[in-house]
């Protein structure tokens, strides 16, 4: 069961001009997208650090390098990226990260340029934030969130600084958002976009299904979803999507650390596993009855009730002095407590009911 890392090993030693991007170097690309290089890469296009020189920077003081990673693994995959000849040339540049609770907005993106002479714009995916998650759910009903307009001016602004060929990927919502961006630039920058890698990302209103911009973009999007994929068969896709074997079982298949690789590609399934067909007629009947108003309304009564104060991450919910927040919130406010009932309600009864409705083969 091979793994990016194994990848590294194998193949760390061809350059880029010797052998073009495939879709596991996409995946590395869009996971070290998720470290932090505030300080460290430039934000302009003018200047640029290779990763090798980056990572001795950033791991130069591994106890502050831990606090801008979002999983151990991330350094690792770092370390063992530099130490390669493919990898550790590749020079980083245009860095950006946006982080604003007030908007709901959680963005970065890095743009790595490559010795074939392409670039590769890796988006990130949801962090360890609510704001990051919230921002997901903000899918659901809106037509589009901050993130994805900051992808599109992101594409925008390398392509009036550069004239280089480009891959767009990201892992998460960084896939959404490298689709986002691509489907609505214009034509002329479509045109020098190679390829869209879209990894494990959620998908898009039914409104976007019928974008032109979109539609010229889909025979360039390469959709990849481990088989018991949660995230990546959220909202709607019109491009097909490629089911890819995991080392891990359930929600812990988003991992990218977890994905099997054979040469330069995943090993592929042939179906998606019972659970994720269950979650997405779950979620899909569930969201089916809310309008656009009602769901903004219920997924801000949910995180207004969980960001209360010094809970910023997803493990700080489950805190027991938050969970007692949460109980004298919900106490002393009949409304939003009716609210968050009806529609979990609601929710359960269309997990039932998805129960007895798998299509038969």
């Amino acid at each position: 069961m091979s793994d990016m890392f194994d990848y590294l090993s194998w193949r760390g030693d061809i350059l880029f001009s010797q052998l073009p991007p495939n879709p596991v170097d996409a995946l590395i690309f869009s996971t070290l997208s998720y470290i932090q290089f505030t300080g460290i890469v430039p934000e302009d296009l003018q200047h640029y650090i290779t990763l090798r020189d980056a990572a001795m920077m950033l791991l130069d003081d591994m106890e502050d390098a831990q606090q801008k990673v979002r999983v151990k693994a991330d350094l690792d995959l770092l370390r063992s990226a530099a130490a390669t000849d493919r990898f550790g040339r590749v020079g980083l540049s245009m860095y950006r990260d946006v982080f604003d609770p007030e908007a709901d907005t959680q963005f970065a993106a890095m743009t790595f340029f490559l010795e074939d002479g392409t670039a590769f714009l890796a988006f990130r995916g949801t962090d360890n934030t609510l704001v990051g998650w919230k921002e997901d759910f903000n899918m659901t009903f809106q037509q589009s969130i901050p993130a994805q307009r900051l992808a599109l001016q992101y594409v925008q602004d390398f392509c009036a600084a550069s004239k280089a060929p480009m891959h767009l990927g990201g892992h998460s919502k960084g896939g959404n958002l490298a689709v986002y961006a691509a489907a609505k630039c214009d034509y002329l920058i479509q045109k020098r976009i190679i390829t869209v890698y879209n990894q494990d990302g959620p998908g898009f209103s039914e409104e976007m299904m019928d974008d032109p911009g979109y539609l010229n973009i889909v025979p360039k999007i390469r959709t990849y979803v481990p088989q018991s994929s949660i995230f990546g068969m959220l909202l709607e896709h019109e491009e097909p999507y490629i089911i890819i074997k995991s080392k891990q079982i359930g929600l812990m298949q988003h991992d990218p650390y977890s994905w099997e690789v054979m040469g330069g590609n995943f090993i592929p399934c042939e179906d998606l596993s019972s659970d994720s067909r269950f979650l997405d007629r779950t979620f899909r009947s569930w969201l089916a009855q809310m309008t656009r108003e009602e769901r903004n309304t219920f997924f801000d009564h949910v995180f207004d009730l969980l960001m209360v104060e010094k809970t910023s991450k997803p493990k700080d919910i489950i805190k027991p002095q938050n969970l007692i927040t949460y109980i004298k919130t919900l106490q002393s406010d009949d409304t939003k407590r009716q609210l968050i009932a009806r529609e979990l309600a609601n929710l359960v009864r269309s997990a039932h009911n998805a129960q007895y409705s798998e299509p038969e083969n």
